[in-house]
This record gives structure tokens, C-alpha cells and sequence, in this order.
């Protein structure tokens, strides 16, 4: 998977070429005075690196710690104050 980099005028003007190398080879950058401000990527992609796999529930449940003994200990004090 390769990642092609495009200025904000060049994706403007190729919009749906960025879209179809998106699709077809991957991420495309988006540059704007030379840094990086947004990446186009394939629908697909994106459900799948965005889906949520299991609950809270489950990741605890399968945590290595799960068993072990580990005692977690909270200090009693009170919180420091703290002005805003």
C-alpha cells in the first residue's frame, strides 16, 4: 500500500483521481504550506479500522492480568485543589 501526497490545490483539482488512488493504493495525504492536515481513504478502510470489536466488558475479561492477584491501591487523601 503506497500513500501519495497532495497539496490542497492539487486534490482540489484531481479531486476524483485522489478519490480513485485512494480506493485503488491507499491512503492519500493532503498537504497544506508543506504539512500534513488531512488523509483521504477508502469507505472500506475506514469501517474497518473504526469498528468496534468487543465491549469493555470483554477487554477486561481477557486481559493477562485477569487472576494474577494485582492489587490496585488508592490513596485516601483528597484530591489536591487545583484553581482554573
Amino acid at each position: 500500500m503506497t500513500t501519495d501526497v497532495w497539496t490542497v490545490a492539487q486534490a482540489k483539482a484531481k479531486f476524483s483521481e485522489v478519490i480513485d488512488r485512494a480506493e485503488s493504493t491507499g491512503p492519500q495525504v493532503i498537504t497544506r504550506s508543506g504539512r500534513r492536515t488531512a488523509v483521504i481513504v477508502a469507505s472500506d478502510e475506514w469501517e474497518r479500522k473504526t469498528r468496534r470489536v468487543g465491549t469493555l466488558a470483554d477487554f477486561f475479561a481477557a486481559s493477562p492480568l485477569r487472576g494474577s492477584g494485582v492489587k490496585v491501591r488508592r490513596s485516601k487523601e483528597r484530591a489536591q485543589k487545583i484553581d482554573l
